[in-house]
C-alpha cells in the first residue's frame, strides 16, 4: 500500500485529505510542519507528500529544500496553498515541488494529480 504524508498545520484540513486518500486506499500519516514531517521522512520515506506553504517552525518550502537534500529515495510532492500567485507556484518548484494546487482541492482533482505521481493511473 501506498504510503502519503499530509503536512498541514490545519487539522480540519489534514482531515479533509485524509479522507479522500483513505477512501482510495493510501495509507496516509500527518504531520503538522515542516520539523515534523521531515522526522517521520528520515524514520521512513514516504511515496507521496503533499505539503502546505504556511506553517510554524518549517514552512513548506523550506520542508521541501530540507527534504530534497536528504541521502534517501526521493518521492513525489504535491504542494497545496490558498496562496495564488504566480511567484508562489514557482517558489513551489524551485524548492521541488512536482505539482502545485491551490485550495480548496475538490476530491477528484486531488485524487488524479496523486494517482499520476503514484503511477495509480488505473486505480
Amino acid at each position: 500500500m501506498k504510503r502519503i504524508l499530509i503536512v498541514d498545520d490545519a487539522a480540519t484540513v489534514r482531515l479533509y485529505h485524509r479522507e479522500i486518500l483513505e477512501t482510495a486506499n493510501y495509507a496516509v500519516e500527518e504531520a503538522m510542519n515542516g520539523i515534523e514531517a521531515l522526522e517521520k521522512a528520515l524514520q521512513s520515506p514516504f511515496d507521496l507528500y503533499l505539503v502546505d506553504i504556511n506553517m510554524p517552525k518549517l514552512d513548506g518550502y523550506g520542508f521541501l529544500r530540507e527534504l530534497r537534500g536528504q541521502d534517501l529515495p526521493q518521492a513525489p510532492a504535491i504542494m497545496i496553498s490558498t496562496e495564488a500567485q504566480a511567484n508562489d507556484e514557482q517558489r513551489a518548484y524551485i524548492a521541488g515541488a512536482n505539482i502545485y494546487l491551490i485550495k480548496p482541492v475538490k476530491p477528484d482533482r486531488l485524487l488524479t494529480q496523486v494517482r499520476l505521481l503514484l503511477g495509480d493511473v488505473y486505480r
